[in-house]
């Protein structure tokens, strides 16, 4: 996972953004207009906002991140472009009330980057890493929302076990929950690496050869769970295809099966007729709305893979409204 991973180059950290030149490309045609507005849904460390306003530069970036810390990070790196970038401390599906608020009632591109960012992942305090000890956090909004710890110290066993095979899908669930009830009755979770090693020691040996790290199921599944992140996708994305303008370009990069899955959905959706079937000639308000850019999902290159190992299961998808949604 991650959006940006740090790559040193002569004792400096420099940030990459997962599959930049491609989601570039794919939105350059809706950006090279003078006065267009790009959305940046997912901010993070400001990589992709930077290359999109020094690539585009008549075009204006609204950038949104629900992390305070991202944001003022972000902030000193965008601060050279000025007021082309507006930086708004939200959650991805608030995009409607975003444009509202902000007087832009349409936007020529819209870029969804659905890694945890690798700030999040490096910081040792945030929880969100198996690889080192940490407090059971996970929340993207520290200043909002309940923590991991909480989620593992209070939800009932049915849920815990649901939550981890949807939004981890952990085959060994129940054995992991079984074990989680029984220490947590002992002694409520509060660090990682406690549960890290629960995690090794429940598992039976042949669940351990395959797929890495055995804890990163379940942390993906906490922090799904913490961050709504499944269900605030599922409003966000149908809402930024809402927001672009005919000719608009939308571009998402997913991590994981289910993001990528619920995006594919949603493009696919808005691609098809909506026509009764056998209609001789498909009146206008049953065409589709969207054109899908990418054939299936794209992947990284085994050359950013080996430069950036974050972008390993990176998915990319993309589309553009080709007409209004005539109600």
């Amino acid at each position: 996972m991650g959006r940006e991973a740090h790559a040193n180059t002569g004792g400096q950290t420099r940030h990459v953004p997962v599959m930049l030149g491609r989601c570039l490309d794919l939105l350059a045609p809706a950006l090279e207009r003078p006065g267009a507005v790009v959305v940046d849904c997912t901010l993070g460390l400001g990589g992709h906002s930077e290359a999109l306003l020094t690539r585009f530069p008549e075009a204006r970036l609204i950038a949104l991140d629900r992390d305070r810390e991202a944001l003022r990070l972000s902030g000193e790196r965008l601060a050279p472009f000025g007021e082309r970038a507006t930086l708004v401390h939200a959650v991805y599906d608030e995009l409607p009330d975003v444009l509202d608020r902000l007087g832009v009632p349409r936007v020529q591109g819209v870029l969804f980057d659905l890694g945890v960012s690798s700030m999040q992942l490096d910081e040792a305090d945030r929880g969100f890493a198996y690889a080192q000890d940490a407090p059971l956090d996970m929340r993207m909004d520290q200043s909002a929302g309940i923590s991991a710890a909480e989620v593992l110290n209070t939800y009932p066993p049915g849920d815990l076990v649901r939550i981890l095979r949807a939004y981890g899908e952990e085959k060994q669930a129940k054995r992991i929950v079984a074990a989680v009830v029984r220490e947590r009755e002992k002694e409520p979770f509060t660090t990682s690496a406690r549960l890290v090693e629960l995690i090794r020691d429940a598992l039976p040996q042949a669940a351990k050869r395959t797929g890495g790290n055995p804890a990163k199921r379940t942390f993906q599944a906490l922090r799904i769970e913490v961050n709504g992140e499944l269900s605030v996708l599922e409003r966000a994305v149908p809402a930024a295809v809402r927001a672009l303008d005919v000719g608009g370009r939308i571009a998402v990069l997913s991590y994981h099966s289910l993001e990528d899955r619920l995006v594919k959905q949603v493009l696919a959706a808005g691609a098809a007729t909506t026509a009764p079937p056998g209609l001789p000639v498909v009146p206008e308000r049953y065409q589709p709305r969207l054109k899908l850019l990418t054939r299936g999902a794209e992947l990284p290159t085994e050359e950013e893979i080996a430069e950036n190992r974050r972008a390993a299961p990176a998915r990319l998808r993309g589309a553009q409204r080709v007409r209004e949604h005539l109600e």
